[in-house]
């Protein structure tokens, strides 16, 4: 009790209040901006810290991130560009609303529903950190690789095109995966002698092309305003949420135990929590073809589980020193400069720290409500922004964000390569949301395939021998066995008819 008496004191003081409104209308514009990532706001807050104390320092990393991954939801609907690569598995599905007139609905529950999903994954943290933690420790490579492989079978569940198509987007993502250095033998594959791609693809430049640049290319072709048709839909924000709720509740809570569990898996993330949640919330709906034309029930599952992912993330960076995604593991080396060094000591010598962390979620995703209804009328001007001048200036911005993430103009070359890729795919029938799943996922398959046959020497059926890789293993042939023979029936019955 005195420990969270003192976190309570620590917390609530005036600089750190201060510090904690900063980072969240920083991390609000951040997110906000397409290129502009969660990531890298927690990476430019990292030199602030430095002259601050630990606790204001963890409660702006915390918090900035909070914000980014909701901010990210508001030019994915608006504009059909994620802000934030946890936005992009269901960028589609937002657009789609807001062409329909339901922008005020779709925003209205990505902040609503983030803000609940996040405070659940900030009561698992806080009741199950160490069980969870224990859980996720005991993943070796074997197990990795059977995830991954549940994760690319997503990809027949996000698209309603031709499933040809969807796999054709697939293998594109997992061929760019294969660019770089080859992790067993340390050869360059498909560099073409460039130096700059020897470290692979670069993820977020080609999510920028993909959709934010390919969007931009569309606008320019384009000589209606598209823009204008939903200016006045963007208020009304609350409305028609408790009807959502009453019918959805149940995929809110299956998005945030996905998110959880995803997000306390290390390396996942919130990245990967989204796309398994959309991806589960389409195969199991009673609605299946409504998806991709603007429902709200994929949105629901999806925008709970990148939330409650994030604080998720934090339940082995805490108790192990392992880092449950790219912003957590800024957050390790964060607590190793103050003096916090993780692991299971940390909740015996600096309790106090960890219960103030752990109110820090919890006021974080409550100031979330009532800024992120700010930002969303506040981004009601963006739809105003005449074509013409909306157009160069998220490009411009795209340009920045691209550039930021590589240091050099290879950055900016690939995203503007991607946006013309991105493009054609498009105009020819192809979803690209299979293709990012691909590139996000691939280096994991490959990794954990090679680490895996190394240790088995070759052996196979050693993928099946631990308790955890086997059931995910067997699970992943019977979702494959399924599809499969659902396909042969279906061709079938249409060769008989």
């Amino acid at each position: 009790m005195d420990a969270i008496a003192q976190a309570f004191g620590l917390v609530f003081d005036p600089f750190v209040l201060g510090v904690i409104a900063a980072s969240a209308i920083f991390g609000l514009f951040v997110g906000a901006m397409p290129g502009l990532t969660a990531t890298m706001a927690t990476a430019l807050l990292v030199p602030v810290t430095f002259f601050m104390d630990p606790v204001p320092a963890l409660g702006a990393i915390v918090t900035a991130t909070a914000m980014a991954i909701f901010a990210g939801d508001i030019p994915a609907a608006m504009l059909r560009m994620p802000g934030t690569p946890a936005s992009a598995a269901y960028a589609d599905e937002a657009y789609a609303m807001t062409r329909k007139g339901e922008l005020g609905l779709c925003m209205g529950v990505n902040l609503v529903y983030s803000v609940a999903g996040g405070l659940v994954g900030v009561l698992v943290l806080v009741a199950a950190a160490p069980a969870l933690a224990e859980v996720a420790i005991n993943f070796s490579s074997f197990e990795y690789f059977w995830l991954a492989c549940l994760g690319l079978t997503c990809a027949v569940f996000l698209t309603n095109a031709d499933p040809v198509k969807g796999f054709l987007s697939l293998f594109f993502g997992l061929l760019l995966a294969t660019v770089g250095i080859d992790p067993s033998a340390g050869f360059p594959r498909f560099t073409f002698d460039e130096v700059e791609l020897m470290q692979g693809v670069s993820f977020i430049p080609t999510l920028i092309g993909i959709f934010a640049v390919s969007e931009l290319l569309r606008g320019a072709v384009s000589v209606r305003d598209a823009g204008q048709a939903v200016v006045e839909q963007v208020g009304h924000v609350f409305r028609g949420l408790g009807a959502t709720f009453r019918v959805y509740w149940t995929n809110f809570l299956r998005g945030s135990a996905i998110g959880t569990v995803i997000g306390a898996l290390p390396g996942a993330g919130a990245d990967i929590a989204a796309w398994i949640s959309y991806a589960v919330s389409r195969r199991f709906s009673r609605t299946p073809e409504k998806y991709g034309t603007g429902h709200v029930e994929g949105i629901v599952d999806a925008t709970s589980a990148n939330n409650s992912a994030v604080a998720a993330a934090w339940i082995p960076a805490l108790v192990f020193g392992i880092p449950g995604d790219s912003i957590t593991a800024i957050v390790v080396g964060v607590l190793y400069m103050k003096g916090m060094n993780p692991g299971p000591t940390v909740f015996a010598e600096n309790p106090q720290f960890i219960y103030a962390v752990f109110l820090i979620f919890i006021l974080a995703n409550l100031i979330m409500l009532p800024l992120g209804w700010a930002a969303i009328k506040s981004a009601r001007q963006m739809l105003r922004t005449p074509r013409n001048v909306l157009l160069p200036v998220i490009l411009l911005f795209c340009i920045v964000g691209s550039f930021a993430i590589t240091n050099s103009l290879y950055g900016v070359i690939l995203m503007l390569a991607m946006g013309v890729f991105g493009w054609v795919l498009e105009e020819h029938g192809i979803p690209v949301a299979p293709l990012i799943l691909g590139l996000v996922l691939g280096e994991m398959l490959e990794q954990t395939f090679v680490q895996s046959m190394i240790k088995a020497d070759g052996a196979y059926l050693t993928f099946f021998d631990r308790p955890i890789a086997g059931l995910l293993g067997v699970a992943t042939l019977l979702i494959w066995t399924t599809m499969l023979g659902r396909a042969a029936l279906r061709a079938g019955r249409g060769a008989v008819a």
